[in-house]
């Protein structure tokens, strides 16, 4: 099953040509799928576009997209549906974060991360949405551990996860009759660039970045185990590093949860 599940079914990711979302791409790939990849890295984006073909010998189209700019998504999205025909699976995986604290953190940098973050998937979402219905698909959301567990100094960061949450778990209650599932994933630290794409408060982007606290799971790893997700058709997938005893404790003892856990997570010591 899990080898003919998307095989010539049409796949977009967003955010589609590094870390989870290019390992994603290959993996969907290497089941048949047929890819719509969008990114904001266009010479990225068309290097990766001809190595699937090349290599693969899979149908992608590439196209330049800025999830924050719901035109382009619009653009995008009507474009894979006039080329393949229609959308079997949204993958909304392109993400931005920052390390900054809240009063030192510009207006216009909360902005950018909920345009990407949060509104980039409204944003694909929408005009997608009839053709998911129609086939039956299924709309993925690369969510966060800090959907359970704010990191310190990721406020935008936090809000924009917690807000995916929100309006997918509504999506998913009013979606229930039409055959369309909604899966939420919470992956844990990976090796990505995320972190070193970083925004500063000011907008300036990080240029060191802070080694993970904890193990880094591979984006093959993250992307095979969403696969997998995607092959059961799961309501929500949580890939945390972070094990089911630290999230325990985040519910029935926030406090302390808050002060013991919440400042490892955040590759900070704290000074309690």
């Amino acid at each position: 099953m899990a080898r003919s599940a998307f095989q010539q079914k049409v796949v977009v990711i967003t955010g589609g040509c590094a870390g989870i979302g290019r390992a994603l791409a290959l993996r969907f790939a290497q089941a048949g799928a047929r890819l719509a990849l969008l990114d904001i890295q266009c010479e990225a984006l068309e290097a990766f576009r001809q190595q699937l073909q090349s290599k693969l010998n899979v149908e992608v189209l590439a196209l330049p997209c800025d999830v924050a700019d719901h035109q382009q998504c619009e653009q995008a999205i009507g474009h894979v549906i006039e080329h393949f025909g229609g959308i079997d699976v949204l993958i909304n995986n392109a993400a931005i974060t920052h390390r900054s604290a809240f009063a030192e953190t510009e207006l216009k940098v909360f902005e950018r991360i909920m345009g990407v973050n949060y509104f980039g998937a409204l944003h694909c979402t929408r005009p997608a949405l009839d053709s998911l219905v129609q086939r039956k698909g299924q709309i993925i959301v690369m969510s966060s551990l800090s959907s359970f567990a704010p990191l310190l100094y990721r406020s935008a960061y936090n809000a924009s996860k917690h807000a995916l949450h929100g309006l997918f778990q509504t999506l998913r209650l009013e979606l229930q009759d039409s055959g369309v599932n909604v899966m939420l994933v919470s992956p844990g630290y990976t090796a990505t660039d995320i972190r070193k794409n970083a925004l500063k408060g000011d907008g300036s982007i990080i240029q060191q970045s802070p080694a993970a606290p904890f193990k880094v799971a591979a984006a093959a790893d993250v992307a095979d185990a969403v696969y997998q997700g995607a092959v059961r058709r799961r309501r929500q997938l949580v890939l945390s590093n972070v094990d089911w005893r630290a999230r325990l404790l985040a519910r029935l003892f926030p406090r302390l949860f808050e002060r013991w856990m919440v400042p490892r997570l955040s590759g900070i010591k704290s000074s309690r």
